[in-house]
């Protein structure tokens, strides 16, 4: 590999989901600044839900998320009836009308561990108490293995309309040692049933730089994927953080490939799937040329938040559930990351909200060119800073660290507008890193760029 890209590979860079990023929450002594934010929502912002369920019926030993396997479902149950009062206690908070949910998302762990007729009580409360918009999308990821085609028809009749499928890789040694196998043919049949039962729009999931993966593998994988058909496929290079998740360490570091070998997987991957007819979103996603986020790279709207890429313009992303954040005009929330915390405050009739930030008008404007440079490849920053009522000498020290990037064949710049070459795109964390005054570089706290 390259020195100059090896140097950059090897950086620990923020995935820039937020502007500033999650690294630089802060404790929240009390709620009046998160209830003062859900107040604070004109009557006709339009609105973005969140749902976290932190259970899974097996621990996966690359995952990261926030997710536990719990010891039968009575404990599921309980989390549902205290989701359910949290979301009775944030409501009446919120400024906006009723009926301006146009986004519901559930994320986790894997919500299907939950039964029917519990996510129906959430779907139905955040109708009830918000009001869920007409036409709007109403997502769920879900785990192949434990998917049943029962289950599909009652989350269409519930109204969902988009489903998200960790895949991460079809290869059967990679899925030993992750400890996560799931046949081609079941994700295929779990494929039909999905689409058959009217969920048309599904998103798949992939990892490179799994133990035992190589470039062939994760070709043939693409491939696989491509064959599925589904609407969108976010790639994503594995972060090997032991210390922190401690299941990872059931990995062997010896299987992991290394930076080489993942820079060649993460091309490999990306050339496959634009050859099977996927357009490149942004950094890590590919989409049919008919899906809604084709068409949003193409009109320039294309977003990025907490669940990365999209199309979900919403004014406000309001979170419900163990250690799930929320974005507003001026700032963030997160609430409590363990369980029994987060449940105590709700039961108990506090806000369950532990961390946040408050932004400034200087974090709004940086936020906007980190984005569009994200989503766009190109930016002029000095456009955006006028914008935001700020003169050029605001990014003396962005375009400082620009030079470097220009020198190194990271970036092209004509006049102050930044574009990032085709050819590097993998690296536009690295990129945007150059307009982000809170970064602290501090091993182990982001992932690597490749």
């Amino acid at each position: 590999m390259d020195p100059i890209l090896l140097k950059y590979a090897n950086l620990d860079v923020p995935r820039y989901t937020s502007y500033p990023t999650a690294a630089q929450f802060e404790d929240f002594e009390d709620a009046e600044i998160w209830h003062s934010w859900l107040t604070g929502l004109k009557k006709d912002a339009s609105i973005s839900a969140y749902v976290h369920i932190p259970f899974c019926e097996k621990l996966c030993w690359y995952c990261g998320c926030h997710t536990s396997v719990p010891n039968g479902y009575d404990r599921a149950s309980a989390y549902v009836d205290t989701l359910l009062q949290e979301i009775d206690q944030t409501a009446p908070y919120i400024g906006a009308d009723k009926g301006n949910v146009t986004h519901l998302h559930f994320g986790g762990g894997t919500p299907t561990y939950l039964n029917a007729p519990d996510i129906k009580r959430i779907v139905s409360k955040i109708d009830e108490t918000m009001g869920l918009s007409a036409g709007g999308e109403v997502a769920i990821e879900i785990d192949p293995r434990t998917f049943s085609r029962a289950q599909g028809e009652a989350l269409a009749e519930m109204g969902f309309n988009r489903a998200s499928f960790g895949v991460q890789d079809f290869n059967l040694e990679v899925q030993k040692k992750i400890n996560r196998v799931q046949p081609y043919e079941l994700v295929e049949q779990c494929m039909f049933d999905l689409r058959d039962v009217g969920i048309q729009a599904v998103n798949f999931d992939l990892i490179y730089g799994l133990p035992a993966q190589t470039v062939e593998s994760v070709i043939e994988t693409a491939h696989q994927t491509a064959r599925l058909n589904p609407s969108r496929i976010a790639v994503f290079g594995y972060a090997h953080v032991p210390w922190f998740k401690k299941q990872m360490k059931l990995i062997k570091e010896e299987d992991l490939p290394g930076t080489q070998e993942r820079y060649e997987q993460a091309l490999a991957v990306a050339e496959t799937l634009k050859a099977e007819g996927y357009i490149a979103v942004g950094l890590d996603h590919f989409v049919r040329p008919e899906d809604s986020m084709a068409k949003a790279v193409r009109d320039g709207t294309l977003r990025r938040n907490f669940q990365g890429y999209t199309t979900d313009a919403a004014d406000a992303m309001i979170g419900f559930g163990v250690s799930s954040i929320s974005a507003f005009p001026d700032g963030y929330a997160q609430g409590a990351r363990d369980t029994l915390s987060w449940s105590n405050a709700v039961k108990n009739g506090r806000s369950p909200v532990v961390r946040g930030l408050i932004i400034n008008d200087e974090d709004r404007m940086r936020a906007e060119i980190i984005e569009r440079l994200m989503c766009d490849f190109s930016v002029n920053p000095i456009e955006i800073a006028k914008r935001h009522g700020f003169d050029e000498g605001t990014l003396l020290c962005a375009f400082e660290r620009l030079k470097e990037l220009q020198s190194d064949g990271m970036i092209e710049m004509t006049g102050p507008t930044v574009s990032v070459p085709d050819n590097r795109r993998i690296f536009v964390r690295n990129i945007a890193q150059a307009f982000d005054a809170h970064y602290v570089q501090v091993p182990a706290r982001h992932s690597k760029a490749v």
